[in-house]
């Protein structure tokens, strides 16, 4: 087959696979989890029942790899944050702000039942722990650097650092939040 009709294949699949996430996740914030059917997905997705069940076999499928997309698309985020921000302390700040705004822009997503079940699959471990290093490789440039305390290892305090910015969750607004990142920020300069 010509490269083209690849690529234009292989874009037709993304969009069908991109519809389906959408319109379950739109479905099960509507509905709940228990509600939504994939019949339902599909006439949503505007596929036939045949042609879903090509890409996922169930509902619970579609919303593991819907909050893997937005895992994955929340890490990006953050990378370019801490890849556009200057010195250490002004990355860190920068991280740990658009942190604390998806923390809190996740808050009421979706029922609490569901947010247990799709936080404890395996993936979200993995972004947990790619988050940590890269605050943890931030906070060690910057115990090098001069710039934030070294009498604790860089890996503590950004254990410290997620556990505090966590909080942001249930704070009512952005402007709380950014409070809390600065007091964050106070406990770790020198």
């Amino acid at each position: 087959m010509p490269r083209l009709w690849n690529e234009t294949i292989e874009a037709h699949r993304r969009d069908v696979r991109d519809a389906i996430l959408d319109r379950t996740s739109a479905l099960v914030a509507e509905h709940g989890l228990r509600s939504v059917t994939m019949s339902q997905i599909a006439e949503q997705a505007g596929i036939g029942r045949a042609t879903l069940y090509k890409y996922f076999p169930d509902v619970e499928t579609i919303l593991l790899a819907w909050h893997e997309r937005q895992i994955t698309a929340h890490l990006g985020q953050l990378a370019r944050v801490r890849d556009q921000a200057g010195g250490p302390d002004t990355r860190l700040h920068a991280v740990l702000e658009a942190y604390a705004h998806i923390t809190q822009r996740s808050r009421g997503h979706g029922d609490g039942a569901l947010m247990a079940h799709l936080h404890r699959d395996e993936q979200v471990a993995r972004a947990q722990r790619q988050l940590h290093d890269m605050i943890r490789d931030v906070l060690a440039e910057g115990v090098r650097s001069g710039v934030f305390r070294d009498d604790v290892a860089p890996d503590e305090l950004a254990t410290y650092c997620l556990h505090a910015v966590s909080a942001a969750g249930e704070l009512p607004s952005e402007v709380a939040a950014r409070r809390l990142v600065k007091v964050i920020l106070t406990g770790l300069l020198r």
